[in-house]
């Protein structure tokens, strides 16, 4: 992606997740650092963001006139602000919105001016390049600006092109699955502490066994029913452990929980929503 602009990318918001992207992305070599351009309200985030040799710029105005992309990182209930004080500079630009909630319809609705517009979905995974990242199908991107895009996040994570009505069900899912892993990683590790593992040993088999598990699944495209199958010998350990799990309604917890987050989305979205 060829431009006469200073910097190929402009973040406005440096945040956990904008953080996140910025670090894989300048790792992973896919940006240099004199290519990227941040603004945040938030003094300490622009120092953060600073200390890895980006530019730190004025206000979200300049972030956007002085790159041939813009990312919107902030959160739901700052976005109305910060493409207000973009002003024009966003006209005719490629942005992309990492925003939760918030359709291309209403981001357009709150832009000066016309916009290339790429809503993602993405997960903090993304900062050990290993996130999820979901691009809404439906983009005006030229196919230019999607394959370096998509080039982008597939240097952090796997991408998936989806239509933009399921990025909310994108969030619920793996936009949350970080913390509902971590809640798993931990209550593990309590059941060996409960048993007479060291916190430290306890955590190493809790986490070590959630990667290998996964990386079993992936590169074996296993289902996962098979694996645990394989696990619970008749009458053993496992499936007096799973039978507890089953009491407890452990699968059905997890798939009320991504529901209510997707549900949860979808309010962000809400242009009547002070969330």
């Amino acid at each position: 992606m060829t431009t006469g602009l200073p910097y190929r990318l402009g973040i406005i918001g440096a945040g956990n997740m904008g953080l996140a992207i910025l670090a894989g992305a300048l790792d992973g070599g896919v940006l240099q650092a004199g290519e990227v351009a941040v603004y945040d309200i938030d003094a300490r985030a622009r120092q953060r963001a600073g200390a890895s040799g980006v530019a730190v710029l004025s206000d979200d105005a300049e972030v956007c006139a002085r790159s041939a992309m813009v990312l919107f990182a902030v959160k739901p209930q700052q976005i109305a602000e910060a493409l207000r004080q973009s002003g024009t500079s966003i006209e005719n630009k490629a942005v992309m919105s990492i925003v939760a909630g918030v359709d291309s319809t209403r981001f357009r609705s709150m832009a000066s001016g016309d916009i290339r517009l790429l809503r993602v979905l993405p997960n903090t995974p993304a900062l050990v390049r290993e996130g999820v990242f979901a691009l809404a199908s439906d983009t005006d991107f030229t196919a230019e600006e999607l394959d370096w895009a998509v080039s982008l996040y597939t240097s952090l994570g796997i991408v998936e092109r989806l239509p933009e009505a399921q990025l909310d069900a994108v969030c619920g899912l793996s936009g949350g699955a970080p913390a509902y892993v971590a809640m798993f990683v931990e209550a593990l590790a309590d059941g060996g502490v409960k048993q007479g593992l060291s916190r430290e040993v306890a955590l190493r088999l809790a986490m070590q066994s959630c990667l290998g598990s996964a990386k079993m699944l992936i590169d074996t495209a296993m289902h996962p029913a098979l694996l645990k199958d394989m696990v619970a010998s008749p009458a053993g350990t496992t499936i007096e452990a799973c039978s507890i799990l089953e009491k407890g309604a452990f699968r059905g917890t997890l798939i009320a929980a991504v529901a209510a987050a997707s549900e949860r989305s979808e309010q962000l979205g809400a242009p009547a929503s002070n969330s």
